[in-house]
């Protein structure tokens, strides 16, 4: 395949792909990933995994932990969802997104196998499972020593679960897809605990009580060890930094201290104490209880990058895309936001998907907001801007809400209306609400 042809086929391949049932469209079965692995030989099973769940934190999470593996000197596959603005971006090897040329061989060598499943299954192998496939596939053709893999959603029925991870990482859980999980905080971590396997070790992110409870009934049941952000590790201190925060961890083997990290708020510092457990649970036990090198740490902690959360695409004014998309995490980002930011004026253009709590989701940015856009991403799935400003008007005073029916001109118009501050620097601009929110507005950022 030459280099002309591989864009125009990625594209007919991604096309494909999306043609199959949405991910958010849950079969609670492993019986189709299940068969296709099996028919591609358990590609899975070549290689050690951190196997990561939660309901905030997870891709941020992840890329640390695959991030400190990596300084490490190990080849490491990363499998996280959704993307920002490309389908690669899921599949990653040795920290960057597997080609495009090779996004079309490992799904031209897995689409046999797929359709035979297909072809004896009352429901066909969804986007998600394609993928997951796809990526295990991968993962073992590069071939990787570990891959880190985020759930898509849930745990127990997850398509990725089908992987016997030496590490199960859970980050915080809190109530979100309830269309399609439990609607306590209870029963969705039951369903994320399926990751939990016999003989791994479970890294908990700090809990809210009932699903602490939850997690840790599991990993009794299973015999798994357990470590607990605030009990076996955690964040020791933090200051913010220009460009960040310094943070000291206490991990489950040593102390580490004099840590950059160049991501915003109290949240992502216990993000890094998860990643930093987690890959010391990982280390083999002949490596010894002395922890791993400090300098190892900082180094690759100093390297971590969120794309899509708390990030700044643009300056004058400083426009900031995040990807919060229900209320914890719409909550974590307002509380970093205060703590990171100082703006004179901040205006907010949102755009969020109908089946999520969305008065939950705008009651943080009230009190944040001196103005606020409201509009719609490209996905099917997002609310009308109509109706997203009537919901709007209840938590904001009807004058502050603006709309806008595409995203670019709401930025326009986000952008106008934080200009009329009357400091130097003190104008910004928050694009949040959804995934795909940040995914578009990161593509429209790098166009202009």
């Amino acid at each position: 395949m030459n280099r002309e042809q591989a864009p125009s086929r990625y594209e007919e391949v991604q096309a494909e792909i999306l043609g199959r049932a949405g991910e958010s469209l849950i079969h609670p079965t492993l019986e189709r990933i299940r068969a296709v692995m099996d028919l591609l030989g358990e590609p899975q099973a070549n290689y050690r995994v951190v196997h990561v769940t939660g309901t905030n934190g997870k891709t941020s999470t992840a890329r640390m932990i695959d991030g400190l593996l990596r300084e490490r000197q190990l080849r490491v596959g990363r499998y996280t969802s959704p993307h920002l603005t490309s389908m690669r971006e899921r599949i990653v090897i040795d920290g960057e997104p597997i080609s495009e040329e090779a996004f079309v061989e490992v799904y031209t060598d897995v689409l046999p196998y797929v359709e035979m499943v297909d072809a004896r299954s009352d429901i066909p192998m969804s986007f998600f499972e394609v993928l997951t496939a796809m990526a295990y596939a991968a993962f073992a053709d590069a071939p990787v020593d570990v891959a880190v893999v985020e759930v898509g959603m849930g745990g127990t029925w997850d398509a990725t679960n089908v992987v016997e991870a030496d590490v199960a990482v859970v980050t915080p859980v809190s109530i979100d897809h309830t269309d399609y999980l439990p609607d306590t905080v209870e029963g969705i971590a039951e369903e994320k605990s399926g990751i939990i396997k016999p003989g791994s070790v479970a890294v908990l992110a700090q809990q809210p009580l009932p699903a602490a409870e939850a997690l840790m009934r599991r990993a009794a049941e299973v015999g798994a060890q357990v470590a607990r952000e605030g009990l076996e590790f955690g964040v020791v201190h933090r200051d913010v930094a220009v460009g960040g925060q310094q943070i000291a961890v206490r991990g489950l083997r040593a102390g580490y201290d004099g840590i950059f990290l160049p991501l915003f708020g109290a949240h992502q510092a216990a993000n890094a104490a998860v990643a930093l457990a987690a890959v010391e649970a990982f280390a083999s036990p002949a490596e010894g209880d002395e922890g791993l090198d400090p300098d190892l740490v900082r180094g690759a902690l100093a390297k971590t990058a969120s794309p899509g959360r708390l990030e700044i695409v643009r300056t004058s004014p400083t426009i900031i895309v995040d990807a919060a998309h229900n209320p914890a995490g719409m909550a974590a980002s307002v509380d970093t936001l205060r703590e990171a930011f100082s703006f004179d004026r901040l205006v907010g253009v949102v755009a969020i998907m109908a089946d999520k709590d969305v008065e939950g989701i705008l009651e943080p940015l009230e009190p944040l907001l001196d103005e606020i856009v409201v509009t719609r991403n490209s996905s099917p799935r997002s609310m009308a801007p109509e109706q997203l400003k009537e919901i709007a008007e209840e938590v904001f005073d009807v004058d502050r809400v603006h709309l806008a029916d595409r995203l670019d001109d709401a930025i326009e118009q986000a952008v106008t209306l934080a200009e009329q501050s009357e400091e130097f620097g003190g104008a910004g601009v928050l694009v949040t609400g959804s995934v795909v929110t940040a995914g578009d507005t990161t593509h429209l950022m790098k166009r202009e």
